[in-house]
């Protein structure tokens, strides 16, 4: 389901354009983006990305998906830790403090947005850190 509250496109806000290699690692079998992105610029989920959008539902989860896709992204990538929305309703263990502050423990990961994936998924961008690429 589309966010209500965004005018920008999924795919644009995502960084997912025209030529970028993207993976979605995680996601419910239900999930699938606003527009369908080029098929041919996906990449399996152990490939190099460009942008990759990891599903995490738990602290558990969520630590495997920054091991799993933190070099992925290297050096000029995005990982996109997307997390059940409370605004929707959803329970979840995960918020944005707590997702920012697991990733920034890694000390070469910086954040830079955060942002409602969809009505259902709120999601906090994570980039290398320019000294460490």
């Amino acid at each position: 389901m589309p966010d209500p509250g965004s005018a920008t496109p999924q795919l644009r806000k995502l960084g997912i354009v025209p030529g970028a290699r993207w993976s979605v690692v995680g996601a419910d079998p239900a999930w699938a983006f606003e527009l369908a992105p080029d098929a041919q610029a996906a990449v399996a989920a152990s490939d190099p990305a460009d942008v990759v959008v990891a599903f995490a539902r738990t602290v558990d989860e969520l630590t495997a998906q920054l091991d799993a896709n933190e070099q992925r992204i290297f050096p000029a990538g995005a990982l996109w830790i997307a997390w059940p929305r409370r605004a929707a309703g959803h329970v979840s263990e995960l918020g944005d403090t707590l997702v920012r502050e697991t990733g920034l423990a890694r000390e070469h990961l910086v954040d830079t947005k955060v942002a409602a994936l969809d009505h259902d998924w709120s999601a906090l961008k994570f980039v290398w850190r320019r000294e460490h690429r």
